[in-house]
């Protein structure tokens, strides 16, 4: 498979290698991203790969939660361009689209998009997109949402930068106005430190297996003996959970605590169990890569790399 300059790009931004080293990579990998990610980690030029690839999709990510605060949403409304992104037609409909699926039954976005709107009864949501795309004369799509309801305990959001990243969490114990507070702390910690799972527990068996395996090769690379071999795989799939695991993240505010602390501490605080029910973090255009003209792509085809 022939190599192009544009998956040398990715893989970078991916990884963090240098440029040759990603072109090696790729070669010995065929072509295949994952696996050239996968080499890269075992020869301890790469850390962990990022979620997702290049941001690129236009759009808005954008949040909803009930004035009782029991009912919320969280949903990505892409567009085509930064200009459409940035009309208040569009920002008006991805608001709409955010209530409607707080209280939508919906369980994915195709059932979601045959409701009848909660704003306008006379339409479904299918239609309400469509009619702004004839309107604005750009292609927009309805691509995800999350459902969060609460019989006790709170719903917080966050949303960062214009509508690039936004976050929703439910926490549930305490007293209301302590839970406010952690739940307003949480919002920014996911927001900044991107975790991918609640604590460990929730880290798939398959996911785990391939970082030992990774892991276990970086070891076996650095010509460390077998008998140690499997501690340091140990070592630093530990580490990993403090990377990607809420709970086992350090609190951005104080290094000096993890998440799981802060949360223990505030438990004492309010006199009763704190517990995060789940979260969710959409980031606009994550994984949705965009047709462009790329300048960095068009030198390296220049110097044919």
């Amino acid at each position: 498979m022939q190599i192009t300059a544009k998956m040398v790009s990715e893989l970078r931004e991916r990884t963090g290698a240098g440029m040759m080293d990603c072109k090696k990579a790729l070669n010995e990998a065929n072509g295949d991203m994952d696996k050239a990610i996968e080499i890269l980690r075992e020869k301890g030029l790469a850390a962990a790969a990022k979620k997702a690839g290049r941001v690129a999709a236009e759009g808005l990510v954008e949040t909803y939660i009930s004035e009782d605060g029991k009912r919320g949403a969280i949903i990505e409304l892409n567009c085509e361009t930064d200009f459409v992104a940035k009309n208040a037609d569009f920002a008006e409909l991805a608001k709409n689209i955010a209530k409607h699926a707080a209280y939508s039954n919906a369980n994915s976005v195709e059932e979601l998009l045959e409701e009848k709107f909660i704003v306008d009864n006379n339409v479904i949501v299918k239609d309400a997109i469509t009619a702004l795309i004839a309107k604005l004369g750009e292609n927009m799509t309805f691509r995800r949402f999350e459902r969060f309801v609460a019989e006790e305990g709170v719903i917080s959001d966050y949303i960062h930068g214009g509508g690039r990243i936004a976050v929703m969490v439910q926490l549930k114990g305490g007293n209301e106005a302590v839970l406010k507070e952690v739940a307003k702390e949480l919002a920014l910690q996911i927001a900044a430190a991107n975790p991918l799972y609640l604590n460990k527990e929730d880290v798939p068996a398959d996911v785990i297996e391939k970082e030992k395996e990774i892991y276990r090769q970086q070891a076996l690379n650095e010509g460390k003996p077998e008998k140690v071999v499997e501690k340091m795989v140990e070592g630093r799939l530990q580490k990993y959970y403090k990377e990607v695991c809420l709970i086992e993240q350090l609190w951005i505010r104080d290094q000096d605590l993890t998440i799981r602390k802060y949360l223990e501490n505030k438990s004492k605080e309010a006199g009763n169990e704190i517990t995060v029910v789940k979260f969710a973090r959409f980031e606009k255009g994550e994984g949705i890569e965009k047709k462009e003209e790329n300048f960095a792509e068009e030198v390296m085809k220049q110097v044919k790399m």
